[in-house]
């Protein structure tokens, strides 16, 4: 990873030399190192507040794209009947739902969670409920001769075996996070390093967008090995994915 973020450095400083662009065109990876020296309280402030943003939005997409899978694996007939409106919801652009869930949340915490969880929810519910639906019929026939109910095979049988998909599912939506949150901070904040890139792009100073964009990049790379560590504890047998 470290070799791969030299190389674009490198080719970011050659293009820089080559085409002598002006510095509120493309900056200098230098120009962009002096900017978050220069702000770096500030950058990391409205860092944390992205994080939060995205931390809980990631949790409650996760939960309930979770839940959404069991309830379409425990009741079929449900499934039928919100699995067509999720697919709708998902072809949305984010673009066009973030205005809207601004003026239902306003522009503080709630809209920019809300935004997070939605991104989220689709992969894992998608992921989710594939692994359960996947499971080998003859398992499932072997568990009704059993005295367990559709229930007890669904936990204990059905879900076990589905965790690897889930896994699959967080790690898919981990680098989709961070564009929840800045998507709704584009759209509405008073915070936020979303808001910083706006508030900087209106200034033109690029330096400090490349700034914001450089940490942004970090707090997603993290999100991603969190999920990677997780993803051990979750599914142990599943650790090759």
């Amino acid at each position: 990873m470290l070799r791969t973020a030299l190389m674009l450095v490198a080719g970011w400083q050659a293009l820089v030399v080559m085409l002598a662009p002006p510095r509120y065109i493309l900056p200098a990876p230098l120009d962009v190192l002096a900017a978050f020296r220069r702000q770096a309280g500030f950058l990391l402030d409205h860092a944390l507040v992205t994080l939060v943003e995205i931390a809980a939005g990631f949790a409650a997409g996760a939960l309930l794209g979770v839940a959404t899978a069991l309830a379409v694996a425990a009741l079929p007939g449900f499934g039928r009947l919100v699995w067509p409106v999720v697919l709708v919801l998902q072809a949305f652009p984010v673009f066009v739902l973030a205005p809207l869930l601004v003026v239902w949340f306003g522009f503080g915490l709630a809209s920019k969670v809300v935004m997070t969880a939605l991104i989220i929810f689709f992969p894992v519910a998608s992921a989710f409920a594939d692994g359960l639906r996947r499971t080998d019929p003859e398992l499932l026939d072997a568990t009704a001769m059993t005295p367990a109910t559709r229930l007890q095979a669904l936990v204990h049988v059905r879900v076990p075996l589905a965790l690897p998909s889930l896994v699959t599912g967080l790690r898919v939506a981990a680098p989709l996070a961070p564009l929840g949150a800045v998507v709704g901070e584009w759209v509405g904040a008073s915070a936020g390093l979303g808001f910083v890139m706006v508030q900087a792009n209106a200034r033109m100073q690029t330096d400090t967008v490349f700034a914001a964009m450089v940490v942004l990049a970090v707090l997603t790379l993290l999100l991603r090995r969190g999920v990677d560590a997780l993803a051990p504890r979750l599914a142990p047998w599943a650790r090759e994915g």
